[in-house]
């Protein structure tokens, strides 16, 4: 009886010679995992056939439900819309796309990943096209939810989802996929795009650890596509700026001597910001970035070096909070360099708000009373808080100790490891990313991102 099946498969491989028969084959076959293993590997073969098909396939479409066969319709949707389509038939084609990404069943596309992936970046550039991104957000989260064989996996869609977040400005949506811890990824240019993307987006959320984190991994990491690394070093000059008061401008001692070589070179102006800012004096650094405004400007950085600006004013008022208990406006105003009273005001208020300092300010005769840390650390919500960053940090430990167990008995790591101990050469420098369009991303992601504070 086996034998028989094999035989009727066969034949129904050498059968697939036209449209209809091969519609038929994937209502058949997509019921279970053997005959979905069997279609897809008859679909696979089939494939160039598929391409010269173009024009005939739209029809089909129609005849599978997306849910029931994925897998066939998976193949014939990539075929049909690999064929250029006009700035018109953009909008149809996003329809098509999106309707079946929220039907398709994971399972199914597991099957043809790199398929899947290919539809859902037609999708994106069609997007684009129509200078729409926000109605790439939704569906391409989908898209990557199901493409993930865990949330510890990153997809070559996570960088696209965080690109249409950025450019649409869809700085929450975007933070929802950051949140996961990544263990797992094939490419680590995905991986790069993953954390710059993702970093821009933490900034433009004011989420300035977390983008800190992201971009560091950027800056060093051991394989750079140096203009994005160089786009990502200086952002992380200013957040450092902003989030900490202060920049080492020397690298960890894992970052690559390729990043060391040439980061710095690219980034002289801010480097320039940072010697100013470690003045402690607001007239040096407003007159350096005057003197370099221009090039702040073209990086899409102004919004950011106000904020560098404004920090501080707001680290000078910290530091008093370290040597008075009260303080006229007027006084703060005079010792931080700032212009009156009311702006001496905006300023301690802003700070109080977000729980940089701690102080109640007397309205009535414009005094305020700095205050210690009201937090005690003994409320059962802060224990809890602090159970659950133990209880991660030791599921972090774990993993980490598996997976460098891992690595020490992988062979192809053996054998690199053995070729870069013999070579003494670990640096790996990429002029050019490997997408070929991710420059104009990149100038379109900057003309959407200055923040002006």
């Amino acid at each position: 009886m086996r034998r028989r099946e094999g035989e009727n498969r066969e034949a129904t491989n050498l059968n697939v010679n036209s449209l209809e028969t091969l519609v038929t084959h994937i209502q058949v076959l997509s019921g279970n995992i053997a005959d979905l293993t069997y279609l897809s590997n008859v679909l696979k073969q089939s494939g160039d056939w598929l391409q010269s098909e173009q024009t005939r396939l739209a029809p089909l479409l129609g005849e599978l439900n997306p849910s029931m066969h994925s897998l066939g319709y998976l193949y014939i949707l990539e075929a049909h819309i690999s064929a250029p389509i006009s700035k018109e038939q953009a909008n149809e084609l996003l329809l098509s796309v999106a309707r079946f990404i929220n039907a398709c069943t994971a399972e199914q596309i597991h099957l043809a990943p790199e398929k899947f992936i290919s539809v859902c970046r037609r999708f994106k550039d069609q997007v684009l096209l129509l200078d729409e991104p926000l109605r790439g957000v939704a569906p391409m989260l989908t898209a990557l939810r199901k493409l993930q064989t865990s949330c510890e996996q990153l997809t070559a869609l996570h960088p696209e989802f965080l690109l249409l977040c950025l450019l649409s400005k869809s700085y929450k949506t975007g933070l929802s996929i950051l949140e996961d811890d990544i263990f797992d990824f094939d490419q680590p240019h995905d991986l790069f795009l993953y954390c710059y993307y993702g970093g821009m987006i933490c900034i433009g959320h004011k989420r300035f650890r977390k983008a800190l984190e992201l971009l560091h991994n950027v800056v060093t990491a051991p394989r750079l596509i140096i203009n994005i690394a160089a786009e990502a070093y200086k952002k992380y000059i200013l957040v450092s700026l902003i989030h900490l008061g202060q920049f080492s401008t020397s690298f960890p001692p894992y970052t690559s001597g390729a990043a060391r070589k040439y980061l710095k070179n690219f980034s002289q102006p801010y480097l320039a910001l940072v010697e100013s800012y470690d003045t402690g004096k607001i007239s040096e650094l407003e007159t350096c970035v005057q003197t370099n405004k221009d090039k702040f400007e073209s990086d899409k950085n102004l919004g950011l070096v106000k904020q560098v600006v404004s920090s501080m004013y707001k680290r000078n008022i910290q530091r008093l909070t370290r040597t008075y208990l009260t303080l006229s406006l007027q006084d703060i105003a005079n010792r931080a360099k700032l212009n009156t009273a009311k702006e001496a005001e905006m300023h301690v208020l802003q700070m109080i708000q977000e729980g940089q300092i701690y102080a109640t300010i007397n309205q009535k005769d414009g005094m305020v009373r700095f205050l210690e840390d009201p937090e005690q650390y003994k409320t059962s919500e802060m224990i809890n808080c602090i159970d659950s960053s133990i209880q991660r940090m030791m599921m972090l430990s774990k993993k980490l100790t598996t997976m460098d167990e891992m690595m020490s008995y992988d062979p192809s790591y053996i054998r690199e490891a053995e070729k870069a101990r013999s070579i003494f050469d670990f640096d790996d420098v990429d002029s050019l990313p490997l997408k070929p369009d991710i420059d104009a991303h990149l100038k379109d992601v900057s003309s959407s991102y200055d923040i002006d504070d």
